[in-house]
């Protein structure tokens, strides 16, 4: 059952996407800043700026799928993370969703990283400036519902 969740399916309108059982990302905030993840090129929609995530497996809530996703490309320390909201940002119950579970750092400040493979580079980048960076349209087109819910879930 572990690792089920690789794999393309069809999604919403037709279109492939990745994650058997739908998949996760975090928006991890660390004060104003929240975690970039610049895509290598060789994963999906590869060279843009996205939230660590990706396939969820058949045993996984969202949010631990969003935090093993997490911990996988960004060699965070699971411990140092806070959970405090899920939202569905692509697709309908009972199909194919990607949600974005919102989370911020304990300490309030960024905490340390280390990306594999699938990362170019990932960033704390403050709030304000993320739309300056190319971002993947499945991110872009969520980022006004995901600061939202952050600003009204902000529990720190």
């Amino acid at each position: 059952m572990e690792g089920d969740g690789n794999g393309w399916v069809e999604g919403p309108h037709g279109k492939q996407v990745w994650g058997k059982h739908g998949a996760a990302g975090l928006f991890l905030r660390a004060g104003n800043t929240v975690l970039l993840q610049h895509r290598a090129h060789w994963v999906a929609d590869g060279g843009t700026w996205a939230l660590p995530g990706g396939a969820r497996d058949s045993h996984e809530t969202v949010e631990e799928a969003a935090l093993r996703e997490t911990v996988e490309e960004c060699g965070i320390d699971p411990a140092l993370v806070l959970i405090d909201a899920a939202v569905v940002t692509a697709g309908t119950p009972p199909g194919w969703t990607y949600t974005t579970v919102l989370a911020r750092t304990t300490t309030g400040e960024p905490i340390p990283l280390e990306p594999n493979a699938e990362s170019m580079e990932l960033r704390w980048v403050p709030l304000e400036e993320i739309r300056k960076f190319e971002l993947h349209a499945g991110f872009e087109s969520s980022l006004s519902k995901l600061l939202w819910h952050a600003k009204n879930h902000d529990r720190s």
